[in-house]
């Protein structure tokens, strides 16, 4: 069993055993197409975060690269909606060309964030527009009338002739191209998507790509064709949705939008955010703050939230708290965490999927190892890390380090699996740092301290803001104590809550923070 593999002292992975991860990354790396290993080809989301994290505390350009190209090919591939963003679930073949037609909420909420995140290392154009038209496509396309986040949008769809088939919606031929565009700029389109007489799907047709890393220099044009071909393409039989909204899928969600809409000044992506972690308290929780794993139409379902739900959603409250300062979300990620150590956690520090009170199983389900989304365990212990770094918790704390003892065990033999883990490792390696920025929240001062804060990628930093001796500031213990200076919005930039002299400069303050 998993338990076995705990090492006996459960403490998390050393700098040695991080770098071992990263070594087994690099031989798995496809360094021609991006990604890891062959065909199908999945997002590594968790592995990519775990890079970013690694070269921030290294300066490893290799783990920089790996992310950086894995992330190229997919924007540029049959994978990525060129049209209207967004991701498909996977790519059939080992180039990113055919998708599996299929968009999840959960493959966007966490390809957003981890393009949000290589914005944030390296200013990349690219990773700002895949992050805002990702967030863009969620909300347009996923968002339900109560405010959360529908499951899935389906591969098939009506060809026009009556028949389902799958990528209908999505793919074009040269002949459909000219019916929307005219003749020039059908030929320009082609060449810009790589649509070919051949097709690089099934009958002819193509998925659109961008293969020339350069793209078109009429910027302009490819707007005008982008524009015309979403029109036309929303003439089309539209992919039926999965209308479910699930709690840990919408955690990944708000903490996706919460931190893009601050990073681009995007206050709509926050507000949607804070309209599903409103809907999850409305509706997903119950008077004990209990989870129930699903909604539909503003009604909850019958199923309780399994460790994935308390995790994830615990991860996207703290992300909205720290865009926010709004320490309510803290002190509900605190109630769901409570439950994840008191239902979820065994005496050895391994984690269960399922509640201790909830309806036994021949074998009670535990997997620590990451899918298409971080595994509960190592969900929970990001989220409990980084209670801790907001509370002083030692309970938290202890708790997330016995955790990522499978991390410890699992990191080395199988890094693509345990991506999740090797971030919250990183982000424990590093303290992490926790930055407290107090201020008049109406103060231009305070709002650039607190972005510099948010822009800092030192691993797993987190972020609480408050105005000084308010009634807010009790909620989050880590901003108690913390005045202004010479009467001026100040940050402080602690580990274990030791703090360094505060500065009310954002720049010293972006300049503590670098990895």
């Amino acid at each position: 069993s998993l338990t076995e593999s705990l090492p006996a002292d459960r403490r998390p992975p050393r700098p040695e055993e991080l770098h071992t991860a990263l070594m087994g990354l690099t031989r798995d790396f496809d360094a021609v197409r991006g990604g890891f290993g062959g065909a199908p080809k999945f997002p590594p989301s968790m592995v990519l975060e775990f890079l970013l994290r690694h070269h921030a505390r290294t300066g490893s350009a290799a783990a920089l690269e790996m992310v950086q190209a894995t992330c190229a090919a997919m924007a540029r591939g049959g994978i990525y909606d060129q049209l209207g963003g967004g991701f498909a679930r996977y790519a059939v073949d080992a180039t990113w060309t055919v998708p599996h037609f299929e968009k999840m909420l959960y493959d966007n909420a966490l390809l957003c964030r981890t393009y949000a995140h290589l914005w944030r290392a390296t200013g990349s154009d690219l990773a700002r527009r895949v992050a805002l038209e990702t967030a863009d496509f969620m909300v347009r396309e996923l968002r339900t009338e109560q405010g959360g986040f529908a499951s899935a949008l389906d591969a098939d769809s009506d060809d026009g002739s009556g028949k389902h088939v799958e990528g209908a919606y999505y793919v074009w031929t040269p002949e459909q191209l000219r019916a929307v565009l005219g003749e020039k700029d059908a030929e320009f389109a082609a060449a810009c998507f790589g649509v070919t007489e051949e097709g690089t799907f099934e009958e002819g047709a193509s998925v659109l790509q961008l293969p020339d890393p350069d793209g078109p220099v009429d910027a302009e044009r490819m707007a005008s064709v982008k524009e015309r071909l979403l029109a036309a393409r929303a003439e089309r039989p539209r992919p039926g949705r999965d209308d479910k909204v699930v709690a840990a899928w919408n955690g990944l969600a708000i903490a996706a939008l919460a931190e893009t809409g601050a990073y681009f000044d995007r206050p709509d992506l926050v507000q949607a955010a804070t309209d599903a972690a409103d809907l999850l308290v409305r509706v997903h929780m119950d008077w004990q703050a209990r989870l129930h794993r699903t909604s539909r139409d503003g009604a909850p379902g019958a199923n309780s939230g399994v460790l994935e739900d308390y995790a994830d959603v615990a991860e996207g409250f703290l992300a909205l708290a720290a865009v926010t300062g709004e320490g309510v979300w803290t002190e509900f990620a605190g109630f769901f965490l409570d439950t994840v150590l008191l239902q979820f956690t065994t005496e050895d520090g391994a984690l269960y999927d399922t509640a201790a009170d909830a309806e036994t199983l021949i074998r009670r389900p535990q997997d620590p190892t990451d899918n298409a989304t971080p595994s509960g365990w190592t969900a929970a212990a990001g989220a409990l890390l980084s209670y801790a770094a907001l509370t002083g918790s030692e309970l938290h704390r202890t708790a997330a380090e016995r955790a990522l003892g499978i991390v410890t065990a699992l990191g080395g033999r199988a890094p693509r699996f345990i991506g999740w883990g090797l971030a919250v490792a990183e982000a424990a390696l590093d303290g992490p740092r926790e930055i407290a920025v107090v201020g008049p929240q109406d103060d231009p001062a305070t709002a650039a301290l607190h972005r510099a804060a948010l822009l800092g990628t030192a691993p797993g930093a987190v972020v609480a803001l408050g105005s000084p001796g308010s009634d807010d500031s009790g909620e989050v213990p880590l901003l108690r104590d913390r005045p202004l200076v010479d009467g001026r919005p100040a940050a402080y930039v602690c580990r274990h809550f030791t703090c360094e002299r505060p500065t009310t400069d954002p720049e010293e303050l972006a300049e503590r923070l670098r990895g």
